[in-house]
């Protein structure tokens, strides 16, 4: 039996709640229990705001995460907050477009991805969310690549469905790359 514990956090805006609704879909269209627990403060897009995504072959007894085995961290203030809390031998994606430092643990797998540049590269720097959910497809078996473009159509609002070719597109860059050296912060 397995359960992945994700938070995904960062600035009102980024698509992060977005990416939690997806990664959940994903889960329930490979047949898993899930659960979504978003959070934002009153001031929306520019403030803080992050989500817990739970996907598990058992039924889950609580949204409430302490440990995640994955964070994504979409800015510094997320970085800074979640990293100590990332479960031994877990995964940490750090957006390295915007976030200043290196993690400092060494006891999980960071994973430092440029997602706001590979987003602009791949036509929309809006959607560095859609770079970081690829890269974590990539290299987790929490949820399959195969439905995802299932996933986006129910998750996405009808005034976005014109942005549906461009959010595969974007995730697919991630999914097929992301990775940028760690150097950056030597």
């Amino acid at each position: 039996m397995s359960t992945t514990k994700i938070i995904i956090a960062g600035f009102g805006g980024q698509g992060i709640l977005f990416t939690g609704k997806l990664m959940t879909y994903q889960g329930l269209l490979d047949g898993k229990y899930v659960s979504w627990l978003p959070s934002y403060g009153p001031e929306v897009r520019g403030g803080t705001c992050n989500c817990s995504v739970i996907i598990s072959d058992e039924p889950i007894g609580s949204p409430i995460i302490d440990n995640p085995d994955i964070v994504i961290a979409m800015n510094r203030p997320s970085l800074d907050k979640y990293e100590p809390r990332v479960a031994k031998g877990g995964k940490l994606f750090v957006e390295s477009s915007l976030i200043d430092r290196k993690a400092e643990r060494t006891d999980i797998t960071v994973y430092y991805v440029p997602a706001t540049e590979i987003a602009n590269e791949n036509g929309d720097n809006r959607l560095g969310n859609m770079v970081m959910h690829g890269k974590v497809l990539s290299v987790t078996d929490a949820i399959s690549f195969d439905n995802v473009r299932q996933a986006i159509e129910k998750v996405i609002s009808a005034r976005h469905r014109d942005l549906l070719d461009i959010n595969m597109k974007i995730l697919a860059a991630g999914y097929s790359g992301g990775q940028a050296a760690a150097s950056r912060f030597a």
